[in-house]
């Protein structure tokens, strides 16, 4: 059931049906990631779809409870995860679709706060009509009742469509995806049987460097493929989303003018209190449409604002990433370089270097194996450590919540439409602000964290490297004869080299942090900037709607009162659309960039294509020994899968984001 006396309580059907909906694309994301989608996509699928199932019960029974945290709890678990987790490559990918999580989470919150504020401010304009004597107090409990009859029954109804849309919708991507991974598979099937002919005829070396080239360039394709499915799905979601939430919007309008219609032809309903309910109804609803402008544009903004620090974050951790690379390199070489210059000096013979060298190399792969081992092992100590400390804070700040709300429940307590709309503007505003700061302040703690981390682990490995050069190397070289002297002349410059090279990596990194601490800067004004126009935007449509409304309500129609109502709610239909999701700009705009990069992608392969053909052609005719024919084969499809494997691996193009910031 719903409570009229509570101004948090949301709506069982959209919190379950943005649980849903969050959690199928957790799954498609997992599916990614995990690669999943390898091997038998045909059982693959159907482990996906009882997944789905499964989440969606899960999520339905959990979330009816009403606890506004719980979900938010969870997804701020999910940045953790990418910093304990992530390869530090991916982490900005695993970011991004985080990021299209949170902004679909978003557009849910605000959906049930919108149905909550249709149906609570239906229940006041009633009440208001007892006080001013315009309504029998009988008859507004009557009509009171009914009308929660038909909300739950137009969420019953809306639940069930939603259920049948993801059903059809799973079983129509599952269907895509079955069929373009097969004809992937197929693919490769075919270039693995020509490359066995090929390999045949070639020395053990070249073979293994072509079919190591091959594998590559067949896991980078599938890669983008899974990618594009993904993003595809993910579009189609949303679709299926936003029109179900214009559809329940449509329906709460139609059950109002509906019920008011049947009480005047009932009696039940004067028709002057019917004409000024309605009149205040409409007067309500461009107040409702206003604030839900502003906690859209306020939700952007936080959102918007929220990711562009967690990138700056990543951006930090993968700078200390590149130093802490350059630092135990820098100290590895060290020690090759030792026994090189021992054996450029004619102290060390060429058999005795060799043997040094593989030793050292050994040595340097033990000491970089452990340093990997440790770090994977106290990152996930760490990670346990931040979820832990996370969860609590979060919990704190629900309790905090929960006093405030205590202090005074607006639905129950004021008799004014703006009043209560005013007071659902300043707590959700509030709220918003609070759970960010919280936020930032905790994801700035766990990037520190990290990054201590990393830097504590790098000096330790250094000093291993170092150990492994002055008491291992440098012992082994004076029991072969080097002189000590010239060792230790070495030794000394190659620590002075290392203090030359921290002080240099500390430099760049202090002076990229700069940098950056300057764009996140200029990132939040360019925000405020955007939040200001777009209230203003959204300002001036809302103004020609209501200017349109009235010229409309003002013509000289010959329209019965019926007809007239009927005007009025279609008008509402269309003014409660004209508005954007938050999540869909996003969604439509990974989908685009896939499908440009994929077309360009297509077509320089081709050319590559096309290029293999014709020097194939040109060689064929030239070459007359079998022999060096087939060398020269080798050579030509070896260079054509390097030309490929570096197309994939291209960066994304400026002039394809162009194209998808124009089509937006």
């Amino acid at each position: 059931q719903i409570s009229y006396s509570h101004a948090i309580h949301a709506s069982g059907f959209f919190i379950a049906f943005f649980a849903s909906l969050v959690l199928t694309c957790a799954v498609l994301l997992i599916v990614y990631q995990t690669q999943i989608l390898k091997g038998s996509f045909h059982s693959k699928n159907q482990e996906l779809q009882h997944e789905l199932v499964q989440n969606h019960k899960l999520e339905h029974s959990q979330f009816n409870s009403g606890d506004l945290f719980s979900e938010d709890t969870i997804m701020n678990d999910q940045i953790i995860d990418i910093l304990s987790f992530e390869e530090y490559g991916n982490m900005l990918q695993a970011l991004e679709d985080l990021e299209v999580a949170s902004l679909t989470r978003a557009d849910a919150d605000l959906e049930t706060h919108r149905v909550q504020i249709c149906k609570e401010v239906i229940a006041i304009m009633m009440k208001n009509m007892v006080l001013s004597h315009s309504l029998f107090p009988h008859v507004e409990k009557r009509m009171s009742s009914i009308f929660k009859k038909q909300f739950l029954a137009m969420e019953k109804e809306i639940q069930e469509e939603y259920e049948r849309k993801m059903v059809a919708l799973t079983a129509e991507c599952n269907l895509e995806n079955r069929k373009k991974m097969e004809a992937q598979h197929q693919k490769e099937r075919n270039a693995n049987e020509e490359a066995e002919e090929l390999i045949k005829k070639m020395t053990e070396k070249p073979a293994v460097e072509y079919r190591r080239l091959l594998d590559r360039l067949h896991r980078l394709e599938q890669d983008h493929l899974k990618r594009f499915l993904l993003v595809k799905q993910e579009e189609y979601f949303a679709k299926a989303y936003r029109q179900l939430a214009v559809t329940q919007r449509k329906d709460l309008h139609n059950i109002f003018f509906t019920q008011i219609t049947n009480a005047t032809f009932k009696g039940e309903l004067k028709l002057d209190a019917a004409k000024t309910l309605v009149e205040d109804y409409s007067k309500v609803q461009g107040g409702i449409e206003e604030l839900m402008d502003f906690l859209q544009a306020n939700n952007k903004f936080h959102l918007n604002r929220r990711f562009a620090y967690r990138e700056h974050l990543i951006n930090k951790i993968q700078l200390r990433d590149s130093q802490a690379s350059a630092l135990i390199n820098a100290a590895a070489i060290q020690i090759s370089s030792l026994i090189n210059k021992m054996e450029r000096a004619g102290y060390l013979p060429e058999s005795h270097s060799g043997v040094l060298l593989d030793r050292a190399e050994a040595e340097i792969n033990s000491v970089k194996q452990k340093f990997n081992h440790d770090l994977k092992h106290e990152k996930q100590k760490l990670h346990q450590k931040l979820i832990t400390k996370r969860r609590r804070e979060m919990l704190h700040k629900k309790e905090h919540r929960k006093e405030q709300l205590s202090l005074g429940d607006p639905f129950s307590t004021t008799k004014e439409v703006t009043h209560y709309l005013s007071h659902w503007k300043k707590l959700l505003s509030n709220h918003t602000i609070e759970f960010e700061e919280l936020t930032e302040k905790l994801d700035s703690e766990a990037s520190e964290e990290f990054k201590e981390l990393l830097f504590s682990l790098t000096e330790k490995t250094v000093e291993e490297l170092k150990h492994v050069q002055y008491g291992v190397f440098v012992q082994e070289l004076v029991k072969l004869g080097v002189p000590k002297m010239f060792l230790l002349e070495a030794v000394e410059e190659h620590k002075k080299d290392m203090v030359v090279k921290h002080e240099q990596l500390e430099r760049e990194e202090h002076d990229k942090s700069t940098a950056a601490e300057e764009l996140l800067h200029l990132t939040r004004q360019k925000l405020i900037q955007e939040l200001e126009t777009s209230l203003l935007e959204q300002k001036k449509l809302r103004s020609w709607e209501q200017s349109v409304f009235m010229q409309l309500l003002s013509l000289p129609l010959s329209l019965s009162e019926e007809e007239l109502l009927r005007v009025r709610r279609e008008l509402h239909c269309c003014f409660s659309q004209v508005d954007s999701s938050l999540a869909w700009p996003k969604i439509r705009g990974r989908t685009l960039l896939q499908t440009f990069e994929m077309e360009q992608r297509d077509a320089e392969l081709l050319k590559v294509d096309q290029n293999l053909a014709v020097t194939d052609k040109q060689q064929h005719s030239k070459v007359k020994k079998p022999g060096s024919r087939n060398r020269n084969k080798i050579d030509i499809l070896k260079e054509s899968l390097q030309d490929k494997i570096f197309i994939y691996e291209d960066s994304v193009k400026d002039e394809n984001l162009n194209k998808v910031s124009a089509n937006l």
